[in-house]
């Protein structure tokens, strides 16, 4: 019983040290990573752009519910592992520039992914900006320091790759 009170009184500890470094953290942060495909600005804009297929190319995307446009712009509910997550565009310049912002203000996070595609030699070149927020400090914490700012991004490019090169070779 004595080891259970301390292993319990252990990792009570180690949650208040996380969520009060991560209270110190700031709560916004701004993140980018580029990557180079084999195919035209058009092509990666329409993977982008196409919602409905989102869960059969995006890991983590289970379904998605295409909700009524705001603005003239698409909006969307994405489900996955983390849950259930509202996206609206806010800028759509094809096939250059979306901007796509997080439009639930129950989640302890929020912000914006720029999409920039420019071409590039041989093809062209994505790059994601992410300006995010984080509200709760353990999620700060984890973020920072477990899983990284870039984390999201970097599987989204990922599952894009799959999804560009394995429709090239089909084809």
């Amino acid at each position: 019983m004595k080891w259970v009170l301390i292993t319990v009184l252990a990792l009570v500890l180690v949650v208040a040290l996380a969520a009060m470094i991560g209270s110190r953290l700031g709560q916004s942060h701004r993140t980018s990573v580029s990557k180079t495909f084999p195919v035209p600005p058009e092509v990666i804009w329409s993977a982008m752009t196409d919602v409905a297929a989102f869960p059969s190319w995006r890991a983590g995307v289970t379904r998605v519910e295409r909700l009524p446009d705001r603005n003239g712009y698409p909006v969307w509910m994405e489900e996955g592992r983390s849950g259930k997550m509202t996206m609206a565009v806010e800028r759509m310049e094809p096939p250059r520039v979306l901007v796509a912002r997080i439009a639930d203000p129950k989640l302890p996070f929020g912000g914006t992914w720029t999409y920039e595609i420019t071409p590039d030699a041989g093809g062209s070149r994505l790059t994601i900006t992410e300006n995010g927020e984080i509200y709760n400090p353990l999620f700060r914490f984890m973020a920072r320091f477990i899983f990284g700012y870039e984390g999201t991004i970097q599987s989204y490019l990922s599952s894009l790759e799959k999804r560009l090169i394995g429709s090239r070779t089909r084809s």
